[in-house]
Formats: structure tokens, C-alpha cells, sequence
């Protein structure tokens, strides 16, 4: 009986609405739980009212129940069920929160109270909202918004598009009609938009790259803990970048610089602090891209081919630049590339072998131009591309031309590979695939996904650590795990044991063993080369004059020293990463130290273990520093025969 007192004294029971009106003239802060009388309030969140009570004593603070069965005001929140919190200020409604999230509660009310005693204490404005729940109101604008219920939403290709979330805090507090509102005022066009609550599992999909981020979890619950607006935006216009545009318009993602630095700016207005910053955008137009497939999977651009108007999906297409050409004319046919409206979604250059061009164009061994094929496609680095537009494979076959070089000289004079010719070659110099499936097929065989294992050493972890897994992510690196661990001497050792009979063998497990190391699985296609690539040479002197924007040209301070590791190939990349994230140790392994993680036995295979070079700068080699990220071969190619060429 006591504890029903308490609670009763806790929650004043609104059920008229007499008792409504009295409880709106309450001076200070008043926090009702809406409910119906079939499932009665929500008795989840009472403890944790009383403890708000109780640590903040305040007497302007006030907790209710109201049941909408009995009153007028409260009508339309009839016939739901989904728990509902309505804040009113001395009489206003000034924030909504639907779903019974405790945290997000609990920091709403300190919010909305500390909001309040200001307005009473100071004369403030005091910033009143409607809910879409409460009112009659002609329905909005926002409603004509297209909602993606379609089976596939086709947009203009010459639009500029960008995904938007209207965050759970800003819906939360009934702001996202006045959000959408000002967007439109702003210029900008909403191509589809829909309201969801995102799962945990989709939270985590969607913000993988931010995995390894203090805040990640608290970001999660936090983006699945109720309704939020995901928009496509584009521009009238339709030629800007509305990306960028997007971007200045909402503000930096700091609150506090936001409103020191953009004033006018969304989360200046609607934001509470950093991860509470009502607000999303895309930070590019690749990430775009790739939260528009996560959202919206039927969204599709079109346009209209000159020979019958028929629409053309957005694809990918491989682009192949031969030895000679690549030499000499990279950089112009690149350019024609980007003149034709593709985009470079992808980039390497390989060595192949005999063996992997005979592998390549199995079908073609026996024509009598093979053998200058082989020759040609032998000579010095390929250069892949996967490029992407509308139409890719039937845009880039045209501008291409005839496969035979007398036959485009002839018919088309203009296109690339009458153009970039190489006299008494029978070979044209440029690839491009013949298929969508075709397409698709060959950018694997070039571009597979892979697997690497990055390591911030202890020299990086308290000074660069964040700067490095923020260039990570922004280099569009996916982080599947992650493992923080100091190393043992015994550890060390063993990690390291092809360079035991090394006189810098011991300074090197010392600094290894001197403090955390940080273990990444990062995945990408290519992920091997383009991380060794992020990384520069091992020799920090050596990354400055060959790869100054490289990780240690810019954070190491010597070849010891020198800020990060990577796997030196798939295969080495698959036994450490098979070793250190493995729950399961053999029995040859060392013992574990009790103050790490587990123990490592994996060990470097890299490049220049089998130099016999005494001198550190050579024998401490991670990585082929000479060509570390140039023409490496292609072993990881897989055989695969194109049909056509």
C-alpha cells in the first residue's frame, strides 16, 4: 500500500478533462505519460521518475498520467498503444517523446526543465511546439512529399541527390514538420521521404564506419530508440552539388560550434549536443550513394538513350588501360572519362603474368592477335577502373569504338581507341566489358572484396590514434573488428620472430611491448593494397619524399617509430587476422600474459625477410617500401574469361 502512495504522489492521475485544464495551469515543468484505458501508463518508466525526482528536487518539475479516453484535448491519441510523453512548460507543450527510452528521458527532462527555469527566472523564450497528435490543423505540406512505397523511385540522372535523417531527438521533441518545412524553404527538393525506426542491427549496418568511436554504442541506442525522417534531397536546379550545400545548411556536427560558427544552421537551432545533433547528412557523394542503397534499394536515376527512350540504370563498368597507353596518356583519356560524366569508382594498377592473362582471356588463347595480347597486357602495369554512371557499359563501349583499330580509324576517327592507337599494334589499348553481367564479373576479378589487418602501434595510440581511424573511415575502409591489446614481451617476440637473429630485435619487442596496440580487420576491395598505400613506406624519411600524404610521412618520427602496420598480402592478411581474432588457441601456442588480451603468434611475412641486410631501415621492413603501393603482381586474381574483347 505504502509503495502505491508514492507512486500516486508521484504521478498526479489526470482522467478529465477538468483535471487536464487544472494540471496545464501548473507553474514550472510537467512531464504526462499518455495512455489509454485498455493498457493502462507506462509503469516501466516509475523508477526511474522517482530517481529523477529525488536527485533533482525540484519543485518546478511535475510528473503525470493522462487517459486519453476521458479527455477532449487528448482525442487523436486514442486508439495507439506506443508509450508517449508530452512536456509542457508552464502550460505549453514544448516537447513530445514517443517510446519508452529511458536515457533519452531522462536527459529530455533535465533538458526541458533547465529550458524552463530559464523562461521563468530570466524572461526567456520559452519555444513552444505542436504535435501532429494534439491538433486539427489542415495536414502539411510534408505529406505530399512522395513516401517510398513505390516499387521504384526513378529521378532525373542530371539530379544531385543526398540522403537526410531527421534524428529521433528532433522528432522527438516535434520538430520534424518545422525541419522539413525550412528545407523546403531553403531551395532544397525532397525526392522521397519516410519515416522509420531503426533496428539495432540496421544502426550498426548503417554506422559501421564509426565502430571503433567511443560514442558508438550510446550512438546506437540512441539512433534506434524511436521514429526518425529519412529524406532524399536534391536541388531545383538540379545541376549543384547539393552534398556540400546540404552540409552548410545543417552546420557542423559540434553543438557548441555549430552555434558559435553557424547560427542559423539546423543543429545550431534543433541540436542539443554532439550526438544529439537532430540532424544527419551525407558526408560525400559516395556515402551518398551508399546510404541511398541502405534506405531506399529502389531508388534509381534515369535517362533517355538517343535511340529509343528507353530508362538506364545507374551501373559500373570495367575500364581497362593498356601498358603502352597507360604510360603516356593516363591522364588525358582520365580526363575524357570524367568529361563523358563517369565517375572513377574505383582504381589500381597490376602487374599481371603470362599466367594471368592467359587466365583472363581463356577464349581468346587461341586467336592469332593473342599472342600480342599476352605481349601487350605483359609490358608494365594495367590500369583498371570501375566506372560508374547511367548506361556505364553502353556509354563506355561508345565511346570506345570498334574493337578492331582499322575498323574504329575508319568508322569513328574520334573515339579512344582509334585515337590512342600505338602505330604497328595490332592491339587496341582499351578494354571495356560487354555486359552488365559481364561488368560486374570483371570488377571482381580486379577489384575483390579483401580483408587486411592494420595495427596503430604505441607510438600513434595517444597522439594520432583518432586522426588515423578517422582517415580510415573516410577512405571508405569498413572496421568488421577490433581489438585493443598490450603485448607481452613473450608476444612480441613471437610476432616478430623473423627478425630474432636481428641486432634491433630487442629495441623492437621493447617499443612493441611499451604500451596498447590497437588491431583492425579493415575490408574493402583492395583493402591490402589501398591500406599499404594509406600507409607509406616503412622508412618515415622515405614516406615524405615519395608519399607526403601518407599516414607515416605525417605521424611517424622514425623507421622504429613509425606509426602503423599492415599485412604485406591477402594470404598474410588471412593468418594473422585468422590467429588474433580466433577464440580458439593451439596448443603451440606461448601462454597468454595476464595483463593482454590473448596471446600472438602470427607470423610477418613480409617482402624483406628474405633480404640478409643488417642496416634497420632494410631489415625492419613491414612492407616492400620501393614499390609499396606502385605495380604489385596479381596474385589474388582468380582465372576468368571475358566474352568478349
Amino acid at each position: 500500500m505504502a509503495g502505491k502512495k508514492k507512486e500516486a504522489s508521484l504521478q498526479a492521475s489526470v482522467t478529465n478533462q477538468e483535471q487536464w485544464e487544472e494540471m496545464l495551469a501548473t507553474k514550472g515543468l510537467t512531464v504526462v505519460d499518455v495512455y489509454q484505458q485498455w493498457c493502462g501508463p507506462c509503469r516501466a518508466v516509475v523508477s526511474l521518475l522517482r530517481k529523477i525526482k529525488n536527485e533533482l528536487g525540484d519543485d518546478l518539475l511535475h510528473f503525470a498520467t493522462a487517459e486519453t479516453d476521458s479527455i477532449d484535448a487528448l482525442e487523436k491519441y486514442r486508439g495507439k498503444c506506443e508509450p508517449t510523453f508530452l512536456f509542457y512548460g508552464s502550460g505549453e507543450l514544448v516537447a513530445v517523446l514517443r517510446g519508452a527510452n529511458a536515457p533519452l528521458l531522462q536527459r529530455m527532462i533535465v533538458e526541458e526543465l533547465a529550458k524552463e527555469k530559464l523562461v521563468l527566472e530570466q524572461g526567456g523564450e520559452r519555444r513552444a511546439v505542436k504535435d501532429d497528435g494534439l491538433v486539427d490543423d489542415e495536414k502539411k505540406e510534408v505529406e505530399e512529399v512522395p513516401q517510398q512505397n513505390e516499387e521504384n523511385l526513378i529521378v532525373p540522372a542530371s539530379k544531385s541527390y543526398t540522403v537526410a535523417i531527421i534524428k529521433p531527438d528532433a522528432v522527438a521533441h516535434g520538430k520534424a514538420n518545422e525541419i522539413i518545412m525550412k528545407i523546403q524553404d531553403a531551395g532544397f527538393e525532397i525526392l522521397a521521404h519516410e519515416e522509420r525506426t531503426l533496428a539495432e542491427a540496421e544502426g550498426r549496418e548503417f554506422y559501421q564506419h564509426k565502430a571503433t568511436e567511443a560514442c558508438f554504442e550510446d550512438l546506437i541506442q540512441f539512433m534506434s530508440s524511436g521514429p526518425s525522417h529519412v529524406l532524399i534531397l536534391s536541388q531545383a536546379e538540379g545541376s549543384a552539388n547539393v552534398v556540400p550545400a546540404w552540409r552548410e545548411f545543417i552546420g557542423p556536427a559540434d553543438i557548441e560550434e555549430a552555434r558559435r560558427e553557424k547560427p542559423e544552421s539546423l543543429r545550431a537551432q534543433y541540436g542539443t549536443q554532439t550526438l544529439f545533433n537532430a540532424v544527419h547528412g551525407s558526408e560525400d557523394s559516395d556515402q551518398a550513394s551508399r546510404e541511398l542503397a541502405f534506405f531506399f534499394p529502389n531508388f534509381r536515376t534515369a535517362s533517355v538513350t538517343e535511340q529509343d527512350g528507353e530508362e538506364e540504370h545507374v551501373e559500373r563498368t570495367l575500364a581497362l588501360i593498356r601498358p603502352d597507353v597507360a604510360r603516356e596518356n593516363r591522364e588525358e583519356i582520365l580526363a575524357q572519362i570524367h568529361k563523358s560524366g563517369f565517375t572513377v569508382a574505383l582504381q589500381r594498377e597490376v602487374m599481371l603474368s603470362e599466367e594471368q592473362v592467359r587466365q583472363f582471356y581463356f577464349q581468346h588463347t587461341e586467336e592469332d592477335y593473342f599472342p600480342a595480347l599476352l605481349r601487350s597486357m605483359t609490358s608494365g602495369p594495367v590500369l583498371a577502373l570501375a566506372l560508374a554512371r547511367a548506361g556505364a557499359v553502353h556509354h563506355w563501349k561508345n565511346i570506345l569504338g570498334p574493337s578492331d583499330i582499322n575498323k574504329a580509324k575508319e568508322e569513328s576517327p574520334d573515339c579512344l581507341r582509334a585515337k590512342f592507337a600505338v602505330d604497328n599494334e595490332p592491339i587496341n589499348q582499351l578494354h571495356g566489358s560487354a555486359s552488365h553481367e559481364e561488368a560486374e564479373r570483371e570488377i571482381n576479378y580486379f577489384f575483390p572484396k579483401q580483408q587486411t589487418l592494420a595495427v596503430i602501434k604505441p607510438d600513434a595510440m595517444e597522439e594520432h590514434r583518432e586522426n588515423i581511424l578517422e582517415e580510415i573511415r573516410g577512405s571508405g575502409f569498413c572496421v568488421t573488428q577490433l581489438k585493443e591489446m598490450v603485448l607481452s614481451r613473450q608476444m612480441a617476440e613471437e610476432f616478430y620472430k623473423e627478425h630474432r637473429e636481428k641486432p634491433f630485435f630487442s629495441q623492437l619487442v621493447e617499443f612493441m611491448c611499451r604500451g596498447p596496440c590497437m588491431m583492425l580487420v579493415l575490408t574493402k576491395e583492395n583493402a591490402v593494397e589501398e591500406w599499404r598505400a594509406m600507409m607509406g613506406p616503412t622508412d618515415p624519411d622515405q614516406a615524405k619524399a615519395t608519399s607526403s600524404s601518407s599516414l607515416r610521412a605525417r605521424f611517424a618520427s622514425d623507421i622504429l617509430h613509425n606509426s602503423v602496420h599492415g599485412s604485406s598480402n591477402e594470404q598474410h592478411a588471412e593468418e594473422k587476422i585468422r590467429f588474433i581474432f580466433s577464440d580458439i588457441s593451439s596448443d603451440t601456442e606461448p601462454k597468454t600474459d595476464s595483463k593482454t588480451e590473448r596471446t600472438i603468434s602470427a607470423t610477418e611475412q613480409d617482402s624483406s625477410t628474405d633480404k640478409e641486410n643488417t642496416e634497420m631501415s632494410r631489415s625492419l621492413t613491414e612492407e616492400t617500401s620501393d614499390n609499396h603501393h606502385q605495380h604489385q603482381e596479381g596474385d589474388h586474381l582468380t582465372p576468368y574469361s571475358p566474352q568478349t574483347e
